[in-house]
């Protein structure tokens, strides 16, 4: 049972850390967008959606393992943690790239 804990815990963490990188992206993101830089700002959007397809590939390879019953994980509330972590930056991602596309138009908008 320890092993797969450990899995669990690993699994949990790899979903954090990515998630949290994507976060991190996105707050550069905006940033950047702030002082109307949209090129780094894009970059940086570009970065917070590659890290967090890698937290949702973590999560959905262990809920489709586990789906199809190749492997049963203990309950974890560090992976609940994980997910909520993951959903939670999934959403903040999607506010920031709204808030850049008014910043944008903004921009657009001001006199020369």
């Amino acid at each position: 049972m320890e092993n797969k804990n450990e899995k669990m815990e690993q699994i949990a963490m790899e979903i954090i850390l990515a998630a949290g990188d994507a976060r991190t992206a996105a707050n550069k993101a905006l940033d950047a967008a702030e002082g109307f830089d949209f090129d780094a700002a894009d970059s940086f959007l570009k970065q917070a959606r590659e890290n967090i397809v890698k937290a949702h590939h973590a999560q959905t390879e262990t809920m489709q393992a586990e789906i199809a019953s190749e492997e049963k994980f203990p309950m974890s509330i560090l992976f609940n943690h994980a997910q909520d972590t993951l959903m939670t930056v999934m959403s903040e991602i999607n506010l920031a790239e709204r808030l850049i596309r008014m910043y944008r138009i903004m921009r657009d908008r001001l006199p020369a």
